[in-house]
């Protein structure tokens, strides 16, 4: 993605804010106020799509749900794109809640279809190296 330098005025509750959040997560102040102004973007054009952290970092997810939105399109991925069945599976979610899922795979497609191939390919190894406790146990003699 190519970028660009601008200059941007902030209030100072908003800068100290970027700052303290930015010191959290041990990343400078200028590409984490990048990331949140993405975000921002992105949920304008979606609504009803969040971002929130997870065990591999910031997804998209179906607001007021813990469903990500790369789950979601996986799914609906493997039912052949057929929307019925996917409403049908996922009955709890409102078609609002659908839609923008679908919408946002529409206006990001690399970006969710990166998470799918991604979870596709973890290992059982993997999965075992980050959470040791899901280990098979040896039984003792």
């Amino acid at each position: 993605m190519s970028t660009k330098q601008k200059s941007l005025r902030l209030p100072d509750e908003t800068v100290q804010e970027i700052e303290n959040y930015a010191k959290t997560l041990g990343k400078d102040f200028s590409s984490l106020a990048r990331d949140l102004i993405v975000e921002a973007v992105k949920m304008r054009k979606c609504p009803g799509v969040v971002f929130a952290d997870g065990p591999s970092g910031r997804r998209a997810r179906i607001a007021g749900t813990g469903i990500d939105v790369w789950e979601l399109i996986a799914a609906f991925k493997g039912m052949s794109e057929d929307y019925g069945r996917l409403k049908e599976a996922y009955h709890w979610l409102g078609e609002a809640q659908i839609r923008s899922a679908l919408s946002f795979y529409a206006l990001y497609p690399q970006e969710i279809d990166d998470l799918i191939d991604r979870n596709e390919r973890i290992t059982e190894e993997q999965i075992v190296g980050r959470f040791p406790f899901l280990a098979k146990m040896e039984s003792a003699r």
